[in-house]
């Protein structure tokens, strides 16, 4: 097997190139995350889309992204990681060009979804790699890793915004393939460590039963919840399918899940949603507010500017934490991201890059530390623990997190500019808000952007207003789930405290 072939430590020059790889697949990863984040204004222009179409294209370049993380650590063990970066690189480049040439809501759909497949099963072989590389240092070297994902979206938005300005928004996502070719030319010639749980004999029944029923179910009801509204198969169809699913684990496994786990995966699908969701609607909710001081993508900068912050301070995780422990950075973390993100809410001007900062620091070490804890605290789950809660935090917010987001916007204009005629006698719901859609969320109604271009120059500044304070509703919504975090990592505080501190676990 391709694992099987090298076991040495990262010291050695051959290895480090190997982890750097790694750190540029994520890099590429980002990359195009952030290129549809960037360019969601003018793709969901042409295409004359809803503020919650632009939220399900956003929503499947993370949900898609989940399923590969989780289906692939049922089988990396077996295939070997350079598969797996195989079968990513290939998503990647496939994808590029489906975007390319995509001319409607679904040619950028079936796009978005094949790069999110892509950058799922990067996730899928980094993180094992790196944890059973640096079993001692998890925490440090998982953060490290995990600075290449907003160093990827600072990459990505400096090249966009400047070397690429004014360039038509389908080149600025090919873009995508410069770090792509980077990592296959790194990657392909090198060999991968053997996952620490196969390393120590842990069988693959006792990995599954880490999961549990419960788990596995969770996971599974994310995944038919949004198969289940591509195909208009009914709400019962994600109940039914989670169901079968979590008792056919229960019946091979005969457990159903470690609860710290299980509370870990819970707590981890509001962290994607503080995290990615809120990422994903950055740049739209920033730009009238920030376009009079900065000019024209002044919302994308606010974006770069909290990833530049989260990369350099990943890079110093493991001096944070030889201080306090991973989960009183956590909790930490939640406070400021909760405060900022409130604050990002109200504030105006220069004042909003205060609020931006304070936010920035507070979800910099959200993710990679959340694995580092999973990965220490249950190193018999291996690939599938660590790859299943990061798994279940892309589902959570590509399936509800981003379009939830979008969803408050479009319900909220449409109440004010139903409150703003009956204040002022005027027709403007009739003339420029939608009839129902529907959406994994509900049924909504928005504001039809073929009728805004034909608006007067009155009625635009008007309907104009109404969304701005839009905007600024879902970033106070989105500032309630950190509040919820914070209290939960308190929990486990005072968990670990009753049990004499938090230690990691030593497989035998």
């Amino acid at each position: 097997m391709e694992q099987a072939a090298d076991q040495k430590s990262l010291s050695s020059n051959y290895d480090k190139t190997l982890f750097w790889g790694c750190f540029i697949a994520l890099i590429a990863t980002a990359f195009g995350f952030i290129a549809r984040v960037l360019t969601s204004n003018e793709w969901g222009a042409e295409f004359g889309l809803s503020q919650t179409q632009v939220g399900e294209i956003n929503g499947v370049g993370l949900w898609p992204f989940a399923i590969s993380i989780v289906l692939f650590s049922f089988i990396i063990d077996k295939i070997g990681y350079k598969v797996a970066m195989w079968f990513g690189l290939v998503c990647h480049t496939a994808s590029t060009l489906l975007i390319f040439f995509a001319n409607d809501y679904w040619g950028m759909y079936i796009g978005t979804l094949i790069l999110a497949l892509g950058s799922g099963t990067v996730e899928a072989y980094i993180n094992p790699v790196v944890a059973t590389a640096f079993k001692n240092e998890k925490v440090k070297w998982l953060n490290i890793l995990h600075a290449g994902w907003p160093g990827g979206m600072v990459l990505g938005g400096v090249i966009i915004f400047l070397l690429a300005s004014g360039m038509y928004w389908k080149y600025k996502i090919a873009l995508v393939l410069i770090p792509t070719v980077i990592y296959a030319f790194m990657l392909a010639g090198r060999n991968f460590p053997v996952q620490e749980r196969v390393a120590m004999g842990v069988t693959y029944k006792e990995m599954l039963g880490e999961l549990g029923a419960i788990g596995a179910a969770l996971v599974a009801f994310m995944v038919f919840a949004e198969v289940g509204r591509i195909a208009d198969l009914g709400s019962y169809f994600s109940w039914v399918g989670a169901a079968l699913v979590g008792i056919g684990f229960f019946a091979y496994t005969k457990s159903l899940g470690r609860p710290l786990y299980i509370f870990l995966l819970c707590i981890m699908m509001i962290l994607a949603t503080t995290e990615l969701g809120v990422d994903s609607w950055i740049p739209p909710l920033m730009e009238g507010p920030m376009e009079p001081i900065f000019g024209a993508n002044a919302g994308g900068w606010v974006l770069i500017y909290t990833s530049l912050i989260m990369v350099i301070l990943r890079f110093f995780a493991g001096n944070i934490v030889h201080r306090i422990s991973p989960l009183a950075l956590l909790a930490i973390c939640a406070c400021l991201a909760a405060i900022g993100l409130f604050f990002l809410s109200k504030a105006a001007g220069l004042t909003i890059l205060i609020a931006a900062t304070i936010y920035g620091i507070g979800k910099s070490f959200f993710w990679p530390t959340t694995l580092a804890i999973v990965s220490e605290q249950f190193p018999k789950g291996g690939a599938m623990t660590l790859n299943a809660i990061a798994g279940l935090g892309m589902l959570a917010v590509g399936t509800f997190g981003s379009p939830i987001l979008g969803y408050i916007q479009d319900s909220t204009i449409q109440s004010e500019v139903i409150n703003y005629d009956k204040a002022n006698n005027t027709k403007l719901s009739e003339t420029f808000v939608t009839d129902a859609k529907s959406s994994v969320v509900g049924k909504y109604n928005s504001i039809n952007q073929e009728s805004l271009e034909r608006a007067s120059a009155n009625e635009k500044e008007i309907l104009n207003s109404i969304q701005a304070s839009s905007k600024q509703t879902a970033l106070r919504t989105a500032a309630i789930l950190p509040v919820i975090m914070l209290i939960c990592y308190l929990i486990l505080i005072f968990y670990f405290k009753s049990k004499g501190g938090y230690k990691p676990v030593e497989l035998e």
